[in-house]
């Protein structure tokens, strides 16, 4: 499986690097793009890129979707998303794109994650009238918030309760509605990623908690969806998916 890797520079884009050079899961690199790399053999554009790739993925900036997508559905190339932070406008050209090729976009690569994401969607089923709160925390440098984790958390339990609403911190006085499902980001020091869901039933409380103790676990969830990814029809995927298929 011959990767074209987009953001290869940044901390998540070296450490795909590093795992295809030990030769994890039979993937090699067919090419390295980063638009800010001084590195010898690093590609400064996608247009750059002349040879031959099974797939796209991308660990650079959710700025870059236009030309991302764009680029992978000219070479009809699977496409994996490893960023969040995208604008309303940016998914629906992702939205376009799955139209026309595979489009892999997770809000985290992490195969723990969504296992959360399940049993935090079939706890909310399971105590319909529960308080819920998602509290997630991260390094003093994530740019988004919340968390593209913690909305991806919180839409899920929407799914089973369709009056909530999501309401990121808390900005006035004023009671919590049994509506609101209350989403909390801590920013600190070099924290990987930290997310719990705490369901408040009244007479017990239930924390469903998943930690992220190095960044590479999402390296090796981007391989895995690299590998589901390949050969599949167009349309749009996540991990979901892969936990289902497993």
């Amino acid at each position: 499986m011959r990767i074209l890797l987009n953001g290869a520079c940044g901390r998540m884009g070296r450490a795909v690097r590093a795992m295809v050079a030990e030769g994890r899961g039979g993937a090699e690199l067919a090419g390295a793009v980063d638009a800010f790399s001084q590195e010898e053999g690093i590609l400064r554009r996608l247009a750059d890129f002349r040879g031959q790739a099974d797939c796209l993925m991308d660990f650079s900036n959710h700025a870059a979707t236009a030309d991302l997508t764009a680029f992978a559905v000219e070479r009809k190339l699977p496409l994996i998303i490893a960023t969040t932070g995208q604008t309303d406008e940016e998914v629906a050209m992702i939205h376009a794109a799955a139209r026309e090729i595979p489009v892999f976009f997770s809000g985290n690569m992490s195969l723990g994650i969504a296992l959360l994401v399940r049993l935090a969607k079939e706890t909310a089923k399971l105590f319909p009238d529960a308080d819920i709160e998602i509290v997630e925390q991260h390094h003093n440098q994530k740019l988004d918030v919340p968390s593209g984790t913690a909305l991806m958390l919180g839409r899920a339990i929407q799914e089973v309760r369709p009056g909530a609403r999501l309401l990121t911190g808390r900005h006035e006085n004023g009671k919590r509605t049994k509506e609101e499902i209350g989403i909390h980001a801590l920013r600190l020091g070099s924290t990987v990623g930290i997310h719990e869901v705490l369901v408040h039933t009244g007479t017990q409380v239930l924390t469903l908690k998943h930690e992220a103790l190095d960044r590479s676990l999402f390296a090796e969830g981007a391989l895995d969806a690299a590998r589901f990814l390949v050969g599949r029809q167009p349309g749009l995927y996540d991990m979901q998916q892969i936990v289902n298929a497993d």
